[in-house]
């Protein structure tokens, strides 16, 4: 399966998350180490659900952007 992770850059981290998986969330120094991170985490995040007998949520999240003027 292949889940969108949203990535942002903070003062001092970088932090991602899943939208299709509530609750499935890393954070690391740099955007290497939190991309390693959130693979792990979605891993883990699957594998509890399948152990607790659920099924896994299929991707469906959708990316698109949105031009605006600086005002």
């Amino acid at each position: 399966m292949r889940y969108r992770v949203v990535i942002e850059r903070g003062p001092k981290s970088w932090g991602a998350y899943v939208p299709d998986l509530p609750g499935c969330a890393a954070v690391g120094e740099t955007k290497e180490e939190v991309l390693e991170l959130i693979q792990g985490a979605i891993e883990l995040h699957l594998e509890e659900l399948r152990a607790d007998g659920e099924p896994l949520p299929e991707p469906h999240s959708e990316v698109d952007y949105v031009e605006v003027s600086a005002i």
